[in-house]
């Protein structure tokens, strides 16, 4: 069968032949026909990710949308090693399928899992947000940070608070739910006050992280004095686009109630994040979540590999018409 095939560690994915897929006990074979690029997908393509397993080689994608044997239509997540997502079949447990609602279409699902997931974990089991709070989006204008948006208003958000250095994306967010925006082009003492007005505008409950790095660590400092007077805040560490570490004085949280903890694989249990996916795509018609998509064909994978175009990327497999208006 054709795959996107990764050699060695730091190689981009080849499309070539791999070996047919076997379900076991307990696993379903999926005739694929979708499967997103995300940063998870690239950093266990090139082994930094921290669940990456070191083996090679292997088909890359951790997740997709297509067909079960007997015909239904699902989205999977995790496929049986070596198999990945961005092949013709695959194999994932049973447990790891999630039915497709019939309204959404093969490329908008597989665009949206992981990123809708990320931010429906991040706001149900971590922050545990109530309706009525606040809440702030660093890094929101990324694909996963303005579906974070959409979320957080449909999830009950009082008011959303979108961070981001596009400044044209950033000024578009207020019609995805965005009630005000904080532009991250300035400099550190800069950004820093500018959150410390908002900060001072509004008790922020939640914040979702999507960046790291400076504005980052200008937020926990900007929160932690806000925090002395308010209810605690939940800072929710999800992404790492600007940055791998941050400088954070102990004093911090010393002396504030800043609730500082991550999300994601390892953090949040298996079942609760499928289970976050599954009410995503229940979720995405009745809240009318946008998320912007480029098809290409998976024998393009590497070419289109390191394009950023400003959408996500989904590799599709056969000729079919994937696409529905959403």
């Amino acid at each position: 069968m054709k795959a996107a095939i990764v050699l060695e560690a730091g190689k981009t994915p080849v499309h070539g032949d791999f070996s047919e897929p076997a379900p076991g006990s307990g696993e379903s074979r999926i005739t694929v026909t979708a499967s997103a690029l995300s940063h998870l997908t690239i950093g266990r393509a090139s082994g930094t990710h921290y669940s990456s397993s070191g083996k090679f080689p292997f088909v890359v994608g951790v997740d997709g949308v297509g067909r079960l044997d007997d015909g239904r239509r699902v989205y999977f997540v995790l496929p049986q090693a070596p198999f990945g997502g961005m092949a013709e079949r695959t194999v994932a447990q049973t447990s790891h399928c999630v039915a497709l609602p019939d309204a959404l279409d093969d490329v908008t699902a597989a665009a949206m899992a992981n990123p809708g997931m990320s931010s429906w974990a991040a706001l149900k089991e971590r922050a545990k947000l109530s309706k009525g709070e606040v809440v702030l989006v660093n890094g929101a204008t990324g694909v996963s940070g303005r579906l974070a948006v959409q979320i957080a208003k449909y999830m009950g958000a009082r008011k959303v608070i979108a961070t981001g250095r596009n400044q044209a994306t950033l000024k578009s967010l207020s019609d995805l739910g965005a009630d005000a925006t904080i532009s991250l082009n300035q400099d550190g003492d800069a950004l820093e006050e500018a959150f410390k007005e908002q900060f001072a505008r509004d008790s922020i409950d939640v914040v979702l992280d999507y960046l790291w790095g400076v504005s980052a660590e200008k937020l926990l400092l900007a929160g932690a004095r806000a925090s002395k007077e308010a209810v605690p805040i939940r800072f929710i560490q999800i992404g790492s686009m600007s940055g791998l570490h941050i400088t954070l004085p102990g004093a911090v949280l010393r002396s504030s109630a800043i609730e500082l903890m991550g999300s994601g694989i390892g953090s949040v249990s298996l079942e609760p994040l499928i289970s976050a996916i599954s009410e995503v795509f229940q979720a995405a018609r009745p809240g009318g979540f946008k998320i912007s998509t480029h098809a290409i064909p998976l024998a393009q994978v590497e070419q289109a590999w390191a394009a950023d175009s400003g959408t996500r990327t989904v590799f599709t497999m056969g000729g079919e018409s994937l696409r529905s208006d959403l």
